[in-house]
């Protein structure tokens, strides 16, 4: 989600919390997705509780003692985007700054130039979905509902507080851990809010989470603070759950007699070729929640993945999403889903890229006899189920399931990796390699 990015982009009360960002941590152990736990100190964690079923709602009021206890965060990784159209060239800015995502000769430079000439264009295309990016805005509800959960099912490490730690924009890395060292944070979570596991996303902020607590001197609060890792869940039942409800539901909006002609177009954030020539997990992931879709879909529907968001003249994968579009309409499949399949919520890769240049302005140039997409993972209930369960599963909460979670963790390790940051990373957060 990082190459329109580069160029441009950022990327009910039960409800929500049953469909937060927290709930792929459980959902990442469960599906084989990573897990890591680091202790900066060997002080003593509060015994770890099985996760259990969600309880039943009850009639009445509930009351919750107020605890004293500093909380358990939850730290929710992302991109970010920006918030208002004057936001954008300090987002773009920073996006480019980055040598994790974007590797740049003469990096200071050439960020400040990109950011520049690239700011009116990106800010017309925000204009056109409402001013700003609404990814804060969803990640807050998610992780507010995530917290609610996770206080019910997993008491012991009670109470739980959302942290959003965007790459990119406002609030940062550096404002969260400001924010969980003010609150007395001595348990955290990393929380990726990508499924799928890439170097240039979930790998940059892992990066520079172990950057910022690294760097913090040696009287400070964050490092007294033990950590667990969620770095991908691609394939957590729920997860897969939440993407085919959206799938059904927008089917119905097929007339029935055309419905089953449908072809599902699932749509990811595309990576250059180089990054993928290094043995970057982000293809075979993305691939395995497709293929997780398709089977509790029953392969009902024709579908292909597809790649979106290139840009510049090197190779990216393919098919891309507006080529494949036009392929579709010339071999006569004119009834269109679009299914974005990297994203955890809308933002500008959904809204205008999908939404407006492919739905409204390519389908109608190619013929496209119906289109729709669709809905992003906002607030379904079977996400924020997958993130509140990821979230307690990987919890520090005792140190034998800590040791656990660390032999599983890490296996996305890139064979050609380039990057000594992730080395370093491995080991701060006490990763086996």
């Amino acid at each position: 989600m990082l190459s329109r990015l580069r160029f441009g982009l950022s990327g009910a009360a039960q409800q929500l919390a049953r469909s937060s960002p927290l709930q792929p941590l459980l959902l990442q152990h469960q599906s084989g997705a990573i897990a890591v736990s680091r202790s900066s100190h060997s002080a003593p964690a509060p015994s770890a509780t099985t996760a259990t079923a969600i309880p039943a709602p009850t009639d009445g009021l509930r009351v919750t003692p107020v605890s004293t206890k500093p909380p358990t965060a939850i730290v929710l990784m992302n991109l970010g985007g920006p918030a208002t159209q004057a936001d954008v060239h300090d987002f773009l800015l920073r996006l480019f700054s980055d040598r994790d995502i974007i590797p740049l000769p003469l990096q200071s430079y050439s960020a400040r130039f990109i950011a520049r000439r690239r700011t009116p264009t990106i800010q017309q295309q925000y204009a056109k979905i409402g001013g700003g990016s609404p990814i804060r805005s969803w990640t807050e509800k998610q992780g507010q509902a995530m917290a609610k959960m996770l206080d019910e099912i997993s008491p012991s490490t009670a109470p739980h507080k959302p942290y959003i730690a965007f790459r990119y924009a406002r609030p940062l890395t550096d404002d969260a851990l400001a924010q969980m060292a003010a609150d007395g944070v001595t348990r955290a979570v990393a929380f990726t809010q990508y499924p799928q596991y890439s170097c240039s996303t979930t790998g940059s902020s892992l990066n520079e989470l172990a950057r910022q607590i690294s760097a913090a001197g040696s009287a400070s609060p964050l490092k007294d603070m033990q950590w667990s890792v969620i770095d991908h869940w691609p394939t957590h039942p729920l997860f897969v759950q939440a993407v085919v409800h959206n799938i059904r539901q927008a089917l119905l909006r097929f007339p029935e007699a055309k419905r089953k002609e449908v072809v599902l177009v699932f749509s990811a954030h595309s990576l250059p070729m180089t990054v993928v020539n290094r043995g970057d997990a982000y293809p075979p992931q993305v691939a395995a929640t497709v293929h997780a879709v398709m089977q509790e879909l029953g392969h009902s529907h024709q579908f292909q993945l597809v790649w979106q968001s290139k840009v510049g003249p090197q190779n990216w994968l393919g098919p891309r999403t507006d080529e494949a579009i036009r392929g579709f309409a010339a071999n006569g499949r004119k009834n269109l889903l679009l299914v974005p399949i990297a994203f955890t919520s809308d933002h500008i890769e959904t809204l205008f890229e999908l939404d407006h240049e492919y739905a409204d302005v390519l389908a109608k140039e190619v013929g496209i006899e119906q289109i729709e997409r669709s809905e992003s993972l906002n607030e379904p209930p079977p996400i924020h189920q997958s993130h509140g369960y990821n979230c307690a599963r990987a919890s520090p909460a005792s140190r034998s399931h800590r040791q656990g979670l660390q032999q599983a963790a890490w296996h996305a390790v890139v064979p050609k990796c380039t990057n000594p940051k992730c080395e370093t990373t491995r080991t701060f957060f006490g990763a086996e390699h």
